[in-house]
């Protein structure tokens, strides 16, 4: 009897679209594991340097259409393809143009780079109010079912006879 490895419990990350940037001396391509990519849509982003990540450290900076800072993280590895840096299961919450901005350290020296206008489509399906709306049906059933149930079926308490 054979056991399975620790490296086939997670699924690989399956990159679909890539695209590349020049930050400063460094090349770097980045992956997408979902291509359109559309808004609240979870999906995984892989950032591969030219030559790996060993020597290396670096920063994404996310930039909403907006033109506002969403985040900005040093990258690090990602959890289930640990030779390249990446994040795992995020999503981009508004459509419109993205920017990610690197800025990349190494051994020959400091690089920015951007890859503007990351084009996010629409949420797929029906707006979020809606769907949570249809999904709290259920449990506003469950309440009013619990609470018709307990006024059946609890004693009515005797009323105080005057002495």
């Amino acid at each position: 009897m054979t056991a399975a490895g620790t490296a086939s419990a997670y699924q690989p990350v399956n990159i679909v679209h890539t695209e590349h940037v020049q930050a400063g001396p460094y090349s770097l391509t980045i992956g997408f594991s979902e291509w359109p990519l559309r808004a609240m849509q979870s999906l995984d982003f892989t950032f591969i340097p030219d030559g790996g990540i060993d020597d290396k450290s670096g920063t994404l900076t996310e930039v909403q259409p907006n033109g506002k800072i969403r985040r900005e993280e040093p990258l690090s590895r990602h959890p289930r393809k640990r030779e390249d840096w990446g994040l795992d299961v995020r999503s981009l919450d508004q459509q419109g143009a993205w920017t990610f901005r690197f800025a990349i350290d190494g051994p020959q020296g400091h690089g920015v780079g951007e890859l503007p206008n990351l084009t996010v489509l629409k949420q797929p399906g029906p707006p979020l109010g809606i769907s949570w709306a249809v999904s709290s049906i259920p449990l506003i059933g469950l309440i009013i079912f619990l609470t018709y149930a307990w006024r059946r079926t609890r004693r009515p308490t005797p009323a105080l006879q005057p002495a």
